[in-house]
């Protein structure tokens, strides 16, 4: 059975993020979005960072996951970028159905 579940990625461009969002919901991957403002801190190339980023989250179902984490890396500038997912459980069903009419 298909899984719900909601992708997550973080960037530190507006202009990307709005692009990456934009090009999933036009795509049907995924049936909403949210951004939040976030400050990370973090290690990269042995170096502590800290910078103020973008988390995108995404509501859509696991067998899409693929295709939106491969539009999201053509969208996206970071080197390495996360891009994972987590299960939704305990929704309701009206809330699933949502998802379910608006992805491809």
């Amino acid at each position: 059975m298909d899984k719900y579940i909601i992708v997550t990625t973080l960037c530190n461009k507006e202009e990307i993020a709005n692009k990456i969002i934009d090009t999933l919901l036009e795509k049907k991957l995924v049936a909403g979005s949210q951004v939040s403002k976030v400050h990370s801190k973090y290690w990269w190339n042995n170096e502590l960072e800290e910078c103020d980023e973008y988390k995108l989250e995404f509501r859509t179902k696991e067998s899409l996951f693929y295709e939106t984490e491969n539009e999201i890396r053509k969208i996206h500038d970071y080197e390495t970028a996360e891009i994972s997912y987590f299960e939704i459980k305990g929704a309701s069903k009206d809330f699933l159905s949502w998802i379910d009419s608006e992805i491809k």
